[in-house]
């Protein structure tokens, strides 16, 4: 239990270096274009190289797809609660869909690592790697438009912390839970950071990266899927 405390703890902290870091100082809108998009491929190498491949060596694609389906549905339905609740209030949601995002991903990822620790698998370190590349930028690129939205600092800190703090008790659930579910479970819950992230890559962070970084973006995301796809395939 003590381990997946650690890698919990390390693979959700991230999220709280970002959003400090984003709170130290006022990052240029060109820099964070190029983070997210950095980050954006380092998910994509993440989604194609560990969540699906893992999925189908684990039960097959019957349980797998039907959790990317329930992900981008979840994923789907939060960001539009938000985007209503954001519109209300007459603020940008561009921040807190990508922590939305953070969340709907960070749950089921980090699940996975727990249930990996608890089989005796070890760690994924492509997967843990993915993960503290994509949670970096997702959280700075977050932390900053809500601070420009208006949100006080105190509010974001206190966000992020929630988050990075839901994420790491993901793993420790993940090894407690490891003897009472199977592969199907597994494999659906790869499935379901899949469909989330999918849905989040789309709609939220690459186009925020796009308004950001203009023609940088896709070199940044490339360069990022390259350094996370070759981590997969050297592990």
């Amino acid at each position: 239990m003590g381990e997946a405390i650690l890698w919990g703890s390390v693979a959700a902290s991230p999220l709280l270096v970002g959003a400090a870091l984003a709170l130290l100082r006022q990052w240029p809108p060109r820099l964070l274009g190029i983070i997210l998009g950095f980050g954006a491929g380092a998910l994509m190498a993440s989604i194609a190289f560990e969540l699906w491949e893992q999925g189908l060596q684990l039960a097959g694609p019957v349980p797998l797809v039907a959790g990317v389906a329930a992900g981008a549905l979840c994923y789907y339905a939060a960001a539009r609660i938000l985007d209503a609740h954001q519109a209300k209030a007459n603020k940008d949601a561009g921040g807190g869909s990508l922590a939305v995002g953070a969340l709907l991903d960070g749950i089921p990822e980090q699940l996975v690592l727990g249930i990996g620790l608890a089989s005796g698998e070890g760690v994924g370190v492509a997967l843990v790697v993915a993960i503290l590349v994509s949670n970096l930028p997702e959280s700075i690129g977050s932390a900053s438009d809500l601070l420009a939205s208006g949100m006080r600092k105190g509010r974001v800190v206190l966000l992020w912390t929630a988050v990075a703090i839901v994420c790491a008790l993901a793993t420790v659930a993940g090894f407690a839970l490891t003897d009472a579910v199977g592969p199907g479970f597994r494999a659906a819950a790869n499935g379901f950071a899949a469909g989330a992230l999918l849905v989040m890559l789309v709609d939220s962070m690459v186009p925020e990266a796009q308004s950001k970084a203009k023609e940088s973006t896709g070199l940044a995301t490339v360069i990022g899927f390259a350094v996370a796809a070759g981590l997969a395939l050297a592990a």
